[in-house]
């Protein structure tokens, strides 16, 4: 008896989340974003989208080439800046762009999109520029642009939608992206807990194997060689020439058969954070997010050192 009884509970509940989830702001079209990292990608994707929604499109992209593509593919109303995230001069005159642009309006919501992954290898392999180059685009960058343009949230009662990863659960290999990415989870949970008593919401997206720029294959085995070659003769003695060639091929592996090219379940996120009149806390994207990672980040640690480590090279000299 107990039992159907705490299945109906269980209906009743996912229903009325179902429910409330799908409730849609109005006035769109009053609403200024700014996304960063246009480019390409989920920015670009997400800035069109949008767009097209109507909404006021501030969109940044590190490239003159990148900004041009994107205002040939989008209405008038969408408007470009350049913006090198990791760099303060750079971040501070946009924050100032964004303040003449919205005025007393504010700005409603900020996309922290703007990311790089590599380089990425075994911790050992790197050094500390490797992990700052990183770091400072992915966590320092989103900290930088959110802090300068927080008074114009606020006054808007807006959105914040930080983009993390899967890898901000659960670790998958060595460099500055993972820890960029818990980072970015650790102060999107402050902030969200800060901002809400001035009625400022902040989301994370945390997505699965997507392919964009960032992950290009031939670009990730470019930058891989040039750090095996560099590497001291003791590094190259201790893991051998085979460990390198399978840990590229492992990559290579993964990243083909899990890499799914259809990047709206991730911009479709993106936007129901910014547009819905309640929006997630987080948002997993990608059946290999919601079925095997994040599940993955509550199994006891032993069983996902196991699940992560199994197909892994072995070193030649241990």
């Amino acid at each position: 008896m107990l039992l159907p009884l705490v299945v109906l509970l269980v209906m009743i509940v996912f229903l009325y989340r179902l429910h409330r989830l799908g409730f849609i702001l109005d006035n769109l079209s009053d609403k200024f974003v700014l996304i960063t990292g246009c480019d390409s990608g989920f920015g670009k994707q997400l800035a069109r989208q949008l767009d097209r929604r109507g909404m006021r499109v501030l969109a940044t992209c590190l490239t003159q080439k990148g900004a041009e593509d994107l205002k040939k593919e989008a209405s008038s109303r969408l408007q470009t800046v350049m913006l090198d995230i990791s760099n303060t001069q750079s971040v501070s005159s946009v924050a100032t762009w964004v303040s003449d642009v919205v005025g007393d309006n504010g700005l409603w919501g900020l996309v922290n999109n703007a990311g790089t992954g590599m380089p990425g290898a075994p911790n050992e392999w790197l050094t500390k520029e490797d992990f700052e180059r990183v770091i400072n685009v992915n966590l320092l960058g989103p900290v930088d642009v959110t802090l300068r343009l927080l008074p114009l949230i606020r006054k808007s009662k807006g959105r914040i939608v930080n983009m993390s990863s899967i890898v901000g659960r659960v670790t998958i290999c060595g460099g500055g992206y993972c820890i960029s990415k818990y980072g970015v989870e650790a102060f999107s949970d402050s902030l969200r807990r800060e901002l809400r008593p001035f009625g400022v919401k902040v989301s994370i997206i945390e997505p699965g194997y997507f392919k964009t720029g960032l992950n290009e294959m031939q670009y990730m085995k470019n930058i891989l060689s040039n750090i095996w070659k560099n590497l001291h003769p003791e590094i190259h003695y201790s893991y051998g020439e085979n460990y390198f060639k399978h840990y590229v091929a492992d990559m290579e592996k993964t990243f083909l058969s899990l890499c799914n090219t259809d990047l709206t379940p991730v911009t479709n996120c993106m936007e129901h954070a910014l547009t819905a009149v309640h929006p997630k806390t987080r948002y997993s994207a990608g059946w290999d997010a919601k079925l095997f990672f994040i599940p993955l980040s509550y199994v006891p640690t032993v069983l996902s050192d196991y699940l992560l480590t199994r197909t892994a090279p072995t070193p030649a000299h241990h």
